[in-house]
C-alpha cells in the first residue's frame, strides 16, 4: 500500500506543479514560446481549455487555471487523505492542507527558480537560453523590490540571498 500511495503522491504532485507553472508564468507574463512553458501548456491544455469556456477570465487573471489548480490541489489532497486510511474527510482539514501544499509548492518553485537562476548567473552571465530567459521572466519581479531596498554591492548582487532567506523563513513557518 506504500508503493501505490508513494506513486499517487509522485503523480498528482507533478500534475500540480505543471498547472501551478502556468499559473505562475501567466501571471508573470511569461514567454510561452519557450520550450518548457510550452510544455507545460501542452500538459495543462485538457483541462484548462474546456475550463475556459465555462469561466471567462476576470481582468488579467485567467480564471480557468485558478480553478484548475484549485481543483488539482484538492483532488490530490482528498487522494493522499484517502490512501491514508482517513475514511471520512473533513473539510476544514482538507482544505486547510489545499492551501498550505499549495503556498508550500510556490514557495519551492520559487526557492529553486532562484537558485537556478543564481547558478546561471555565474556560469553563463548575460548568455542567452530560452530556459535562462523564462527563469529572468519569473523571477525578476521578486527580485527586483528587493534590489531597490539593498542594492548590488560591486558586481555582487545579494538579492537572490535575502529573497532566498525570507523563502526559507516562510517555509519553516508553514510547518
Amino acid at each position: 500500500m506504500e508503493a501505490i500511495r508513494y506513486i499517487a503522491d509522485i503523480l498528482s504532485w507533478l500534475l500540480l506543479l505543471a498547472f501551478v507553472l502556468r499559473l505562475l508564468f501567466q501571471l508573470m507574463r511569461a514567454d510561452f514560446r519557450d520550450p518548457l512553458a510550452d510544455a507545460v501548456v501542452r500538459v495543462t491544455n485538457w483541462l484548462i481549455l474546456p475550463l475556459r469556456r465555462l469561466l471567462p477570465p476576470m481582468g488579467k487573471i485567467d480564471t480557468a487555471t485558478v480553478v484548475a489548480v484549485l481543483v488539482i490541489a484538492a483532488g490530490r489532497t482528498s487522494l493522499l487523505m484517502l490512501l491514508s486510511g482517513y475514511t471520512s474527510l473533513n473539510w476544514s482539514i482538507g482544505l486547510r492542507s489545499t492551501l498550505v501544499d499549495l503556498l508550500d509548492l510556490v514557495l519551492r518553485i520559487y526557492l529553486f527558480a532562484l537558485l537556478a537562476y543564481w547558478l546561471i548567473s555565474f556560469i553563463a552571465p548575460g548568455g542567452y537560453s530560452p530556459g535562462t530567459r523564462l527563469l529572468s521572466q519569473l523571477c525578476e519581479p521578486v527580485l527586483k523590490p528587493v534590489r531597490r531596498l539593498i542594492p548590488p554591492i560591486g558586481q555582487i548582487d545579494f538579492s537572490v540571498l535575502w529573497v532566498s532567506i525570507i523563502i526559507g523563513a516562510l517555509l519553516v513557518l508553514l510547518r
